[in-house]
């Protein structure tokens, strides 16, 4: 039955939907748009509103379909593309291990969308119930590519900010 493909594909998309409410609604302890806008422009990721209502709905929305198991690859490269992102304006320059900021995290949870495209979501899933499922290698790869190609776009006039000058 791929019974653990079904329970990573239901807790990894139900935290998603939380992290993306976070950002849109303010849900489970999180800033909300204003806040997150906010903390986007201090990166200079501008407009940050903008920016911010982007990151929550591929959050909120890529959560949800890799939890019901629903255009499952489109699920997978909306979750890469906020994960890319992250990656390059956030984590990048810390190096890989999470306890220094790293980016890590992000590339696990990028493999493991990879992963369940790959192998598919199961027959417990919106996908086979509708017919639909499309999964393997080929998916996989494409939605790592659609995901890096949207924080690419997304992204492509973002700068990061110049650090502070150092006191005289």
């Amino acid at each position: 039955m791929k019974l653990f493909v079904l329970v990573v594909r239901l807790a990894l998309g139900a935290l998603f939907v939380g992290h993306g409410t976070q950002k849109l609604l303010g849900w489970f302890g999180g800033h909300g748009l204003d806040g997150t806008a906010g903390f986007f422009e201090s990166l200079g990721i501008r407009p940050g509103r903008q920016h911010a209502t982007i990151a929550g709905a591929a959050e909120t929305g890529g959560g949800a379909l890799l939890a019901a198991g629903l255009a499952t690859p489109v699920g997978a490269a909306a979750i890469t593309g906020v994960m890319v992102t992250a990656i390059r304006t956030v984590h990048a320059p810390n190096g890989p291990w999470v306890s220094d900021g790293g980016w890590e995290y992000p590339a696990v949870i990028i493999a493991t969308v990879a992963l369940i495209t790959e192998v598919g979501p199961g027959p417990v899933s919106l996908d086979a119930a509708r017919g639909s499922e499309r999964s393997g290698m080929g998916w996989a790869l494409a939605a790592l590519a659609a995901g890096a190609a949207a924080s690419t776009a997304l992204l492509r006039d973002w700068e990061r900010p110049a650090p502070p000058a150092e006191p005289a």
